[in-house]
């Protein structure tokens, strides 16, 4: 769901032959690697012609036409990080899921259930013999004279 809209001028080109017009654009919160995408209304705004082999964009301009264009390598950086960003949304959707998971099979530690006995072959110590508090300790009486 979109976080707003918002109205930005849009120039492309330079100073000689340029042209702007004011489009408006979903404001979304979610990490992308683009930071505006143009689709069909902007096209329709600046009679933008788009031709995805050559990644060009053509409309026309008061001096001519007007073109857009990017490289291979460039659109398959974009691609690459875009993969990218996908591989991480992805796994912390995994991650909610296994932590809900693990949540349903965790024990409750509020619930107790039963008494907890001492192993066999341990006896309790005084921890200080000259003391008046009388706390102990469990050793084994199995345990070597080193």
């Amino acid at each position: 769901m979109p976080l707003g809209q918002i109205d930005l001028p849009v120039t492309f080109r330079d100073r000689s032959n340029y042209r702007t017009e004011t489009l408006t654009f979903d404001v979304v919160g979610f990490p992308r690697t683009f930071h505006a995408i143009l689709g069909r209304p902007c096209y329709a705004k600046f009679m933008a012609v788009p031709n995805y082999t050559y990644l060009k964009l053509k409309m026309p301009g008061p001096r001519g036409v007007i073109t857009i264009g990017t490289s291979f390598h460039h659109a398959y950086e974009c691609e690459v990080e875009c993969c990218g960003h996908a591989t991480t949304v992805v796994a912390s959707e995994e991650l909610a899921t296994l932590r809900e998971e693990v949540a349903e099979k965790l024990p409750d530690t509020k619930k107790t259930t039963g008494s907890f006995k001492p192993a066999e072959g341990t006896k309790e110590v005084l921890m200080d013999p000259s003391s008046s508090d009388a706390k102990r300790v469990r050793i084994g009486t199995a345990l070597s004279s080193k």
